[in-house]
């Protein structure tokens, strides 16, 4: 029985890309136990985000990508209704109306968004794809900045920052041309004045530590020159798992979440992290592999910006500890500690998982 099931399982994946997925969940556990000592009901916690997001992805894997298309315009607007919701009834923790409670749980609207926003651009410019002008693009481009607004104003950069990333690769694997691009990225430069002007000190702040960490050392600077210290300090081989010194004396702040990455250096050195770097590069080389195959415009632009967000998490949590970018709250993905993160990301592996094992039978 026990094999049926496995066969049953596994006749629903795509091996590779369940076997580096999975590869980096191990890692990310063995680091836990290590970041998390101090805090066992964590890793008990994560065990179980890790069943809970194998069952999310294999269950997304079964749906066709035309299923998905259905759903797009009812998550998006139900994903948008939530998050004007937070913005009018949201609870306020730590200076952040982030969270929506419905009386028996709370939940972060901003995540579903991360989901939400490539599934509808992908539909929207797979009804547009024979007429691509530049009022589709504008139109895009609206329906990406009306939730990221409302994410940023609560304040969530990180979340924001993801949301824009993944609504950003599919317009751009729509077709965007280069002239838009450039001129866009220009009119970004040209508005960062006005930008710094809606930004809340705490999110200066991290922009200016990050130019001078030694300026604020144990306040805004703190985090950076930590992790900085825990990074350079694993050498090539690193010190050994449970024998991190910044990590075990508290130096790391938020260790099992957003810095994990500065524990996983520090214990496992230059080796471990060209061994991540490495799985990393399979993953989302697994994705654009799946993305180049996918037989429709709507499946190639979703697994595209599935995948390319995948990389956006890792290059951002990685730049953010090594000191080269802001710190902006994003997780390295499959290894920090998080229910909600995980199972997002395993609904985008699902996703790249049911447009490969559609493809065959939507080609006929």
């Amino acid at each position: 029985m026990i094999r049926a099931l496995w066969m049953r399982f596994t006749d629903k994946i795509d091996p590779p890309l369940f076997a580096t997925a999975f590869t980096l969940l191990v890692l990310g556990l063995v680091t836990l136990v290590s970041a998390a000592q101090d805090s066992p009901a964590r890793i008990s916690s994560q065990a179980v985000s890790i069943l809970i997001a194998l069952a999310v992805m294999w269950t997304v894997a079964q749906f066709p990508p035309q299923t998905m298309m259905r759903f797009a315009v009812p998550v998006y607007v139900f994903g948008l209704a939530l998050l004007i919701a937070v913005a009018v009834f949201g609870d306020v923790v730590n200076g952040a109306r982030r969270w929506l409670n419905l009386g028996i749980m709370r939940i972060q609207p901003s995540e579903i968004m991360k989901i939400a926003m490539p599934l509808m651009l992908a539909w929207y410019f797979d009804k547009h794809e024979a007429t691509l002008r530049l009022r589709e693009y504008f139109v895009a481009s609206l329906l990406l900045l009306v939730p990221v607004m409302l994410i940023a104003r609560q304040p969530d950069l990180g979340t924001a920052l993801l949301v824009t990333a993944a609504g950003f690769y599919v317009i751009f694997l729509a077709g965007l041309s280069w002239k838009l691009l450039v001129g866009a990225l220009l009119g970004a430069c040209a508005s960062l004045p006005f930008l710094w002007s809606l930004m809340h000190d705490y999110q200066r702040r991290r922009i200016l530590t990050l130019l001078d960490p030694s300026s604020d050392p144990l306040g805004a600077g703190y985090h950076i020159i930590q992790s900085v210290i825990a990074v350079g300090s694993g050498g090539l081989a690193g010190k050994g798992w449970l024998r991190g010194t910044q990590a075990h004396l508290e130096f790391i702040p938020e260790r099992s979440t957003d810095f994990v990455f500065a524990v996983f250096s520090e214990e496992f050195g230059l080796i471990g992290n060209c061994l991540l770097l490495l799985l990393y590069l399979l993953l989302i080389g697994r994705g654009l592999a799946i993305a180049a195959n996918a037989p429709t415009f709507f499946a190639r632009l979703l697994a595209g910006a599935v995948t390319l967000t995948f990389f956006t998490y890792a290059f951002v949590n990685m730049g953010m500890v090594s000191g080269i970018l802001p710190v902006v709250g994003v997780p390295l993905p499959l290894i920090s500690y998080g229910g909600t993160a995980l199972v997002t990301l395993f609904f985008g592996i699902g996703i790249l998982m049911s447009i490969h094992r559609h493809r065959k039978l939507v080609q006929t």
